[in-house]
């Protein structure tokens, strides 16, 4: 079997809110999962609401690419 055509995929999603507020120019980090989703029943970006360490609240997780 081919393994190009897997159904489900691995994903990171990663922070919204820490990529853009870097204070002068400089972060204190990106929060980051790694989860899984169906290609054929999601085929744009994913994105959650996941809790971030970083800002201290839960905030919008957009899927990455790798």
């Amino acid at each position: 079997m081919a393994k190009g055509k897997d159904v489900r995929v691995t994903v990171i999603l990663e922070c919204t809110s820490c990529v853009r507020n870097e204070v002068n120019g400089v972060s204190r980090g990106i929060s980051r999962y790694i989860t899984q989703k169906n290609r054929h029943n999601t085929p744009n970006r994913l994105e959650l609401r996941k809790f971030c360490p970083y800002c201290y609240k839960y905030m919008i997780h957009g899927e990455i690419k790798k």
